[in-house]
C-alpha cells in the first residue's frame, strides 16, 4: 500500500512541477467563459426582475439583486485571476452540478430534462478546466505573525 502512495506522490510532484503560474495578461478559454457565464447570469437575473418574474407567488427584487451583484463581483474577479473568485463560481458550478443531476432524475417532462442535461453539460468542463486554473492562479501567501518572545 505504501509503494500506492509514494507512486501518487511522485505522479502529484511531476504534476505540480509543470505548471506555470498565469501570466499578467494570460487568461485561458475556461477563465474567459466562467466569467462571461457569471455575467450573463447576473445580466438575465435583472431581466427577470425586470420583466417581473414571481417566483412561488412573490417579488425576489432584494434577492436577485443581491445575487445578480455577487455574480458581477465574480465576473470582474475572475477577469482579474482573483483566487476567491474562481474557487468561489466553482463551489457555485458544483453545486449547480449537483442539483442538476438529482433535478434529472424527478424531472417531469422533456423540457425540464433538457434544461438539467443543458446545466450539466455547460457546468462540467467549466469545473473541471477551472481546477487548473486555480493551480495556476496560486493562492496568495498569508502573511504571518511574527511571534514575540
Amino acid at each position: 500500500m505504501e509503494r500506492g502512495y509514494s507512486r501518487s506522490r511522485e505522479r502529484d510532484e511531476r504534476i505540480r512541477a509543470g505548471l506555470q503560474p498565469l501570466a499578467p495578461e494570460e487568461r485561458p478559454l475556461a477563465l474567459r467563459l466562467s466569467a462571461l457565464l457569471a455575467l450573463l447570469i447576473a445580466l438575465s437575473n435583472v431581466i427577470a426582475l425586470a420583466a417581473g418574474v414571481h417566483v412561488q407567488g412573490k417579488s425576489p427584487v432584494a434577492g436577485g439583486l443581491l445575487f445578480a451583484l455577487i455574480m458581477v463581483l465574480a465576473a470582474v474577479g475572475m477577469w482579474q485571476k482573483r483566487y476567491w473568485a474562481v474557487l468561489g463560481f466553482e463551489a457555485l458550478l458544483g453545486v449547480s452540478i449537483v442539483y442538476a443531476a438529482l433535478s434529472l432524475m424527478v424531472a417531469a417532462n422533456g423540457v425540464a430534462a433538457l434544461l438539467c442535461v443543458a446545466v450539466i453539460v455547460i457546468a462540467a468542463p467549466l469545473f473541471w478546466f477551472l481546477i487548473r486554473i486555480m493551480a495556476r492562479i496560486q493562492m496568495p501567501q498569508r502573511p504571518t505573525r511574527e511571534r514575540r518572545e
